[in-house]
């Protein structure tokens, strides 16, 4: 997302202020009876919607994660050098969906077997993966992927990596909900990045 596209779409996108929680809790924290989930496949605007549809998620965050500065900034992340990956934090209630399901739901909307890219952005911190916060999601999760192997449905090495999830710091105000509050935009930048289209490429026409 390190282009000049994005950094014009930005310049023209609105902001999205996040609210505290009515408790007390940060906004990216489960509340009770909820767990969280925090997965990275490139752009953090793409990686929201296919999660926000889906009964039983309660709320999806866009953040910076897997990296070493204390207080990283989209600038710092977009142009290398932290450590860390654009993610997304889904928020979820696991009466009413699994976490296998989001898993299902996360490959079907990434490209596995490209290391250090997702579609038009290239670097580290648009690399694929999942952060797993204990042990049962880590095993889920190497599951999961062993399933997608065996398969033999993708052409290819899946790359993408299930690491213990770190601190998770949330994006700028106006990187919250993009897709939402700048539709035409956003449809802009996905459309250019090629994402749909290498999506069909791997999945076939339901992405997920």
């Amino acid at each position: 997302m390190k282009s000049s596209l994005i950094l014009l779409l930005l310049a023209l996108g609105g902001g999205l202020t996040a609210a505290s929680a009515a408790d007390g809790r940060a906004p990216f924290e489960p509340g009770p009876g909820q767990a969280m989930a925090t997965f990275a496949g490139g752009c953090f605007w793409c990686m929201e919607p296919p999660f926000d549809e889906l009964d039983g998620v309660v709320a999806t965050i866009s953040g910076y994660t897997g990296g070493t500065a204390p207080d990283p900034d989209y600038e710092q992340v977009s142009a290398g050098g932290t450590g860390h990956a654009e993610a997304v934090r889904v928020l979820y209630d696991p009466e009413r969906i699994s976490y296998a399901r989001l898993l299902e739901v996360f490959w079907r909307n990434i490209d596995p077997v490209t290391a250090n890219r997702q579609f038009c952005d290239a670097g580290e911190q648009y690399r694929s993966a999942i952060f797993v916060h204990d042990e049962a999601q880590a095993r889920a999760a190497e599951a999961s992927r062993d399933a997608l192997v065996q398969s033999g449905r993708l052409a290819g090495r899946i790359v993408t990596e299930i690491t213990p999830a770190s601190t998770f710091h949330p994006a700028e105000d106006y990187h919250q909900d993009y897709y939402r509050k700048n539709p035409v935009r956003y449809k802009y930048y996905r459309f250019n990045c090629g994402r749909d289209e290498r999506l069909r490429e791997l999945w076939g026409s339901a992405t997920h």
